[in-house]
């Protein structure tokens, strides 16, 4: 499977702009973890780009469905086990293993979180974000509500990281790749 195979299998489920830009944003962030740790950065990206791919048009069986869909570009099983690791305990029983799946686990929400709140500063971009920043709307839990702060506690948890240096890593994966996730949503809209 390669990445042109895998956009379009995206496309074809997700037509939403939200859901194509966390796609391509779960996929740049986890990039940029596979480079930190030394790992397949073409196969992390796949995991991060795909790992949504049914939850656009099955919400209700989120995680459910994904197997099924990833068959038709032939994914391979370990691909299938990380899609499917990153709502453990929410709408899939697949635990996260590997490093990978557990980061993946750990970033799918917080992306949510660091990119609304990037839209609420004044540059509209998380190049100037702080940590400190990002903390305060993560204490309040009206803000973005849809990020479950539970699952980011639980994936720095899962990793044996604090979340401040989770924080930091995904605020700094973001702002790395901030220009070429926009770049892409312009060539995918």
């Amino acid at each position: 499977m390669n990445r042109e195979e895998a956009i379009n299998l995206l496309k074809k489920y997700n037509k939403e702009e939200f859901h194509l830009r966390h796609a391509i944003t779960v996929e740049k962030v986890m990039q940029y973890f596979a480079k930190e740790k030394g790992y397949d950065e073409e196969f992390w990206k796949l995991v991060g780009l795909l790992h949504d791919i049914d939850f656009e048009q099955y919400p209700e069986e989120h995680c459910q469905m994904a197997p099924q869909l990833l068959k038709e570009i032939n994914a391979s099983e370990e691909l299938i086990h990380a899609v499917c690791s990153h709502g453990y305990g929410i709408c899939s029983d697949v635990k996260p293993e590997h490093e990978m799946e557990k980061i993946l686990f750990a970033v799918d929400e917080l992306t949510g979180l660091v990119w609304a709140a990037a839209k609420m500063r004044p540059s509209k971009s998380t190049k100037d974000m702080e940590v400190s920043s990002l903390k305060k709307k993560f204490k309040d839990k009206k803000f973005a509500a849809g990020c479950s702060r539970d699952i980011i506690k639980q994936g720095a948890e899962q990793l044996g990281w604090e979340l401040d240096d989770l924080f930091n890593q995904t605020i700094l994966a973001m702002r790395e790749n901030e220009d070429i996730i926009e770049k892409e949503m312009k060539n995918l809209v």
